[in-house]
């Protein structure tokens, strides 16, 4: 600690003055009027010397003494009829009319200043001039331009954390069940099943991700706002209807297999109507967004933010139609693995169970070293396909010669833990770091503050979602399972219900959370109003700054009073 520092008088002055523009915020402006004031000076001073003319003292006017001096002296201004109390710069005007500074003047509420100042060594034999330059309020106040950028940018702000906020939503909801240890701690599976859906998976994404893409392609060809509208609507209704169809709840009698083949065919038309009908909202709501971004004017951002919703629910589709393939692979490889654990005489699945164990573990090994060859580009074959392979088909060979064929295998522990770790991963990197990334990708500006928000909403609100899951009473978890439901009528009847009251409050408080977050994020380019605010701190310009820090403080301050408003309604 310098405390010798902290009492200097440069160091005082300069706190006082960044102290009186923070008190200061750029909020209001007035219309100036200038005055422009000159006064002749002769430099250096001719033979037989030289007398300045009498000025005009019924306007403001300058009386510079002496009136002519030597290149580098000093001179005394004096000025008379200003207006009281305003400031303004003092310059000298040699004859190429390049601008000098002199110093500034502060005119007392007299009207007069006096000050003494150093000429440039400019020599000229016309006459030079010392000239003041003061503004004049006039009219009355006006919105500043910060004021109004400082809007726009603190509604981007706000919206910027809520688009996070319910992309955030979305992706950790789901997730946050396997990272709850009492759901995953019975999942329990046979080896052969495991393995199986380890195969399935992979192709399921790309399946999935291909699917999406046709059925994307389609829908682009469309421009009818009217078939968009007619799509949106039907769509689902179509979709409810041929879901109940294909699965009914009861069967009266065993279907045959015609009829278990055409209900296939028709979750198959469900899911094209499914996909389809979400790319037409996706295209519906960039088309009404744009046109609500013109007619709406000032609040054309809401316009905007249903576009962006839209574009990105459209960019997302592929993303979870893969995972649904992926999904609905992997039931299939479930129920063929059920078969051989079940179907088959014991040696014939044990032999299958090895079989199988060995290609997915050499899958997995050569997975993993394919995506750490993407980062780290050794590209070495040895090091991507055949180590690896081996590796992995050694641990399954290990596993399958342990296990046999109907011990359970405990997944369930295997993707909470791994889920637990790419959480806290996530959660351990801060979103000012994501956002530099982002930046990188995407470029500077909101969208790459959204994607680092995400990313980060992801992660905090699954562990949040996760702990709350794991504190749920255990009764009506027990009883709906005794009543033979599986798994997934066990979470929508007995683990929803006790979750939604602190799974809104835990939303309201991410959006707040994201709200401050995002002030930072802006300053390293992920758009918001701390995107403006860091520029007039590198520029110095305390006022617009203070400006900035007031809006943030509002905001937030708003934000924490309405989310707990709403918690105390809906909690």
């Amino acid at each position: 600690m310098n405390l010798d520092e902290t009492r200097s008088p440069r160091r005082q002055e300069q706190l006082v003055r960044i102290l009186r523009a923070l008190a200061r915020p750029d909020l209001v402006t007035y219309d100036q009027e200038e005055y422009v004031v000159n006064a002749p000076v002769h430099v250096p001073c001719p033979a037989g010397g030289y007398e300045a003319p009498a000025p005009n003292t019924d306007e403001p006017y300058m009386i510079v003494t002496p009136a002519c001096v030597e290149p580098g002296g000093t001179v005394v201004v004096k000025g008379f009829n200003f207006n009281p109390g305003t400031t303004g710069p003092l310059s000298f005007i040699p004859p190429s009319e390049v601008s000098l500074r002199m110093g500034n003047i502060q005119v007392g509420a007299d009207g007069t200043f006096e000050i003494e100042a150093k000429v440039p060594k400019r020599e000229s034999d016309e006459n030079q001039y010392v000239r003041a330059i003061t503004r004049k309020q006039v009219g009355g106040p006006k919105i500043s331009q910060t004021a109004v950028d400082t809007w726009d940018k603190i509604v981007e702000t706000v919206f910027l954390a809520l688009l996070a906020t319910t992309i955030g939503l979305l992706f950790a909801v789901p997730l946050s069940f396997f990272a709850a240890r009492n759901l995953m701690k019975d999942v329990n599976s046979p080896l052969t099943v495991v393995a199986l859906n380890l195969l399935a998976i992979p192709i399921g994404l790309y399946l999935g991700g291909r699917l999406a893409g046709w059925i994307g392609g389609l829908s682009q060809g469309i421009d009818s706002i009217v078939i968009m509208l007619l799509t949106v609507i039907l769509g689902p209704v179509i979709a409810y209807f041929g879901l109940r169809w294909a699965l009914p709840q009861e069967e009266l009698t065993t279907p045959t297999l015609q009829t278990r083949v055409i209900r296939i065919l028709g979750l198959a038309a469900v899911v094209f109507v499914a996909i389809f009908s979400l790319y037409m909202l996706s295209a519906l709501a960039m088309r009404i967004g744009d046109a609500l971004e013109i007619a709406l004017g000032a609040a054309g951002f809401l316009g905007t933010f249903l576009a962006d919703l839209g574009d990105i629910l459209g960019m997302a589709l592929a993303v979870i139609t893969a995972f649904v393939g992926a999904g609905v692979l992997s039931g299939l490889a479930g129920r063929l693995g059920k078969f051989l654990v079940r179907g088959v005489q014991a040696r014939t699945a044990k032999i299958v169970m090895i079989a199988l164990a060995i290609i997915s573990g050499a899958a997995i090994f050569i997975l993993i070293m394919m995506g750490i060859n993407w980062l780290y580009q050794f590209n070495k074959p040895e090091l991507i396909y055949y180590w690896p392979g081996v590796l992995g088909a050694l641990g399954g060979l290990f596993l399958g010669v342990r296990m046999k064929p109907r011990d359970p295998f405990p997944i369930g522990m295997v993707i909470y833990n791994l889920a637990r770790t790419i959480f806290n991963a996530l959660r351990s990197i801060e979103a000012l770091i994501m956002v530099i990334v982002f930046v990188v990708w995407v470029g500077i500006g909101p969208f790459a503050g959204v994607l680092a928000l995400s990313l980060h909403t992801v992660a905090a609100l699954a562990k949040l979602y996760s702990e709350q899951v794991e504190s749920i009473l255990v009764g009506p978890l027990e009883a709906v399972t005794a009543t033979g439901a599986n798994r997934l009528q066990t979470i929508i009847y007995a683990v929803i219900p006790q979750i939604i009251p602190p799974y809104i409050s835990f939303t309201m408080y991410r959006w707040d959370i994201n709200v401050r977050m995002s002030t930072i994020i802006g300053f390293a380019g992920g758009g918001g109003i701390g995107f403006l605010l860091i520029q007039n701190i590198n520029l110095l310009n305390y006022r617009a700054a203070s400006a900035q820090m007031l809006a943030i403080a509002l905001v937030v301050a708003s934000m924490d009073y309405l989310s707990s408003a709403l918690r105390e309604r809906t909690v």
